[in-house]
């Protein structure tokens, strides 16, 4: 690249810095160039994506006042321009990641199983290609079948050659490829990815949690706030009027509830000891 090209980079950086209310760091390492134009596309009502060599983005960074995002600069880097929250964008990103064919050196993000049922290919030497991943096969109206269902990698298993050319074979894309949002800069806060990546059910759930232990300390111990009054009131006010019919009070708002019983209880004493009337 040229000096006035550099430049001109660096400029164009430095103006979408201060354009946008949140700057990330990108990590672009491993990323197809087919997925991530796809991705770019996905994203672009959210966000922008620059890339450009890692001496460029340490400049734009120190002279947009963003330096602190420095140090999070990693391997292939980008730039990501947003003006969106922060945790938003980071769960925008989380859902755009797509599958991938994977490559000698990849590392399984989870188990990869190869179902039992027929293949597209025919007897010959894709069996033994098969077999050396561990896949027990039959042939099935002239095409090769597997015998059952196998795991062929677990997760955190480094791929090989053998797995590589079964996943070719059957086509299948075990590998998911998406942005690695390293952190985000947002009026002078940095965000590291595992704070943004927040589980947001789970998130949820705390927070009724924190509620609900909160409200039965809050009536357990007496404290009554805004909130608790009303349940205290309701509560106090069911206790009484319990505690109104085991003693047999007599009071207008219990009158009809004690009669009632009353009435129960003659009933069940005609039922225990019947009494002949003349």
């Amino acid at each position: 690249m040229m000096k006035q090209e550099k430049i001109k980079v660096v400029k164009e950086l430095k103006q979408m810095a201060s354009k946008y209310e949140v700057v990330g760091i990108l990590n672009l390492h491993k990323m197809p160039a087919k997925q991530l134009q796809g991705i770019k596309q996905s994203i672009k009502e959210s966000a922008a994506i620059k890339v450009a060599k890692k001496t460029l983005l340490e400049k734009v960074l120190k002279e947009s006042g963003k330096e602190d995002l420095i140090s999070k600069i990693k391997d292939e880097p980008a730039l990501l321009f947003s003006n969106d929250n922060p945790f938003k964008l980071f769960k925008i990103i989380k859902k755009s990641r797509t599958s991938a064919g994977a490559k000698v050196g990849d590392i399984a993000p989870n188990d990869i199983t190869i179902s039992k049922g027929p293949t597209s290919q025919a007897p010959g030497p894709a069996i033994s290609t098969f077999q050396k991943v561990g896949l027990k096969t039959t042939v099935e109206k002239g095409k090769i079948a597997i015998a059952q269902d196998k795991v062929v990698a677990k997760a955190g298993d480094v791929i090989n050659e053998d797995h590589v050319n079964v996943f070719s074979l059957m086509k299948l894309e075990p590998m998911e490829v998406g942005l690695d949002l390293l952190a985000v800069f947002e009026k002078n806060i940095i965000y590291d990815r595992n704070v943004l990546d927040v589980d947001t059910e789970e998130y949820l759930r705390n927070i009724e949690l924190s509620v609900h232990q909160a409200l039965n300390l809050s009536l357990n111990t007496g404290y009554l706030t805004s909130e608790t009054a009303p349940i205290a009131v309701h509560k106090a006010f069911i206790e009484a009027r319990q505690l109104a019919l085991e003693a047999n009070i007599l009071d207008a708002s219990v009158i009809g509830d004690l009669l009632a019983k009353a009435s129960r209880e003659a009933k069940a004493l005609e039922d225990a000891a019947p009494i002949k009337s003349e």
